[in-house]
């Protein structure tokens, strides 16, 4: 998240893509009331009228699945009426030029049918367009969707083409879904990045967190995603999992697939506090203490960091 949570509710406009606070984060949803309560506009993009949308000054009902061509079309627009800040885009990106060629097909008549919005909807208009980013915002989208991180960046690229990024109550905002999910990413549990996002792929950066490591090198290959564990367990590239803060054989969207990939790994441990499915299914089971009783910080899902507990 580019932005604190109570920065909405001094926002102009807030952009809600693929997401419904109402359910997911009342939290958020009450800074989304506040900000109506001071005279923002909302826009909620949602196939389904969720709750959200009953504030809403404007709902685009697109189809399932058509996000990132309903966003091309948006980024389309605002580049054909020269309504970007080309200075911004100058000074603070890279990739213009093969953005523009992605988007220059996206016209509002071309995705029509795909998205179940109509070209002559006035929501396509140019200077709708503009508003929906350009005085922009906060963006809330969640990124566990169908092409959700296509989606996030697609969002991003619309932000950063109006300039709306590194400055208050404005920016692009994906939700996490589960409690400390930031904080694990920020410290780099991810396959391709060391902590603070750095990248493995970078030199510079495996000489860096090797020597902060005591080793003299790390490997330049990045790891594997959760999503690949099928196929690579199934191979044989994968032969054990060690699994903490975790749940997959609960909380997967392909459970038929993980259960597979844990009868084909020779060795499954878990590390949690209770019983889960997936403990149930592990070959060890370690234990472990919850947040209360380790001296740990919980990140927000803003970029804001808290005392330590």
């Amino acid at each position: 998240m580019s932005n604190a949570i109570t920065e909405i509710d001094n926002t102009d406009l807030v952009f809600i893509f693929g997401y419904n606070p109402a359910d997911s984060h009342p939290i958020v949803a009450n800074h989304v009331i506040n900000a109506k309560r001071n005279g923002a506009k909302i826009i909620v993009c949602d196939p389904r009228k969720i709750e959200t949308a009953r504030i809403a000054d404007m709902h685009i009902a697109l189809k399932n699945g058509s996000n990132i061509a309903l966003l091309n079309a948006i980024g389309h627009v605002i580049i054909e009426e020269d309504l970007y800040d080309k200075s911004f885009v100058a000074s603070r990106s890279e990739g213009f030029e093969e953005y523009r060629k992605i988007v220059e097909g996206y016209t509002p008549e071309s995705v029509e049918e795909i998205t179940g919005v109509s070209a002559g909807d006035p929501r396509l208009r140019p200077d709708v367009c503009q508003r929906q980013i350009r005085r922009h915002p906060v963006g809330h989208g969640r990124h566990p969707i169908l092409r959700g991180v296509e989606t996030v960046r697609s969002l991003t690229s619309l932000a950063i083409l109006t300039g709306n990024l590194g400055k208050p109550s404005v920016g692009v905002n994906p939700v996490r879904g589960q409690n400390n999910v930031q904080g694990a990413c920020d410290m780099g549990a991810l396959p391709d990045t060391y902590p603070g996002y750095q990248y493995v792929k970078f030199p510079e950066n495996r000489e860096k967190f090797a020597k902060a490591r005591g080793v003299e090198s790390l490997p330049a290959h990045t790891g594997y995603r959760i999503s690949e564990l099928p196929h690579r367990a199934a191979h044989g590239e994968v032969r054990a999992a060690y699994i903490m803060g975790e749940d997959p054989l609960q909380t997967d969207a392909e459970l038929s697939a993980v259960r597979k990939a844990f009868d084909d790994l020779e060795l499954v441990i878990v590390r949690d506090i209770f019983m889960t499915k997936t403990a149930s299914a592990a070959d060890v089971i370690l234990p472990s203490t919850s947040w209360g009783r380790a001296r740990r910080r919980v990140y927000r899902s803003g970029p804001r960091l808290p005392a330590l507990l």
